[in-house]
């Protein structure tokens, strides 16, 4: 190997649960984000666009 004990070596079922976790970690940071004022702004034309119609 490249210097690391085996022992030392996590294994492959605790690198997948730290990968799952770190993803729905992200995950939900996105989902909480607040929605850009840009975005709102064309949300809302879009919106007022398909009233009128």
């Amino acid at each position: 190997m490249t210097g690391v004990d085996m022992a030392e070596q996590p294994s492959k079922s605790t690198i997948r649960r730290q990968i799952n976790d770190n993803l729905r970690r992200v995950y939900e940071d996105a989902l909480n984000e607040e929605i850009p004022d840009k975005f709102k702004d064309l949300l809302d034309k879009l919106r007022d666009k398909e009233g009128r119609e």
